[in-house]
């Protein structure tokens, strides 16, 4: 699932560089585009621990 996720999201970027160098822009396909590649990161990112779950723990007391 997470292959399928970063192959979407590297369409989305795809997309989003295709449409800057296009000679008519189309807002509505780049603004798509980049809220695909948003939700992406935001699915990605939120399986990443935090490295300061350590200090949050002993900060607690």
């Amino acid at each position: 699932m997470k292959k399928v996720k970063i192959l979407i999201m590297v369409l989305a970027i795809l997309i989003i560089m295709y449409q800057q160098v296009a000679t008519e822009k189309n807002i509505y396909i780049t603004v798509i585009a980049v809220a695909v590649f948003m939700f992406g990161m935001m699915q990605l990112s939120a399986k990443t621990p935090s490295k300061n779950k350590d200090k949050e723990d002993t900060d607690v007391e």
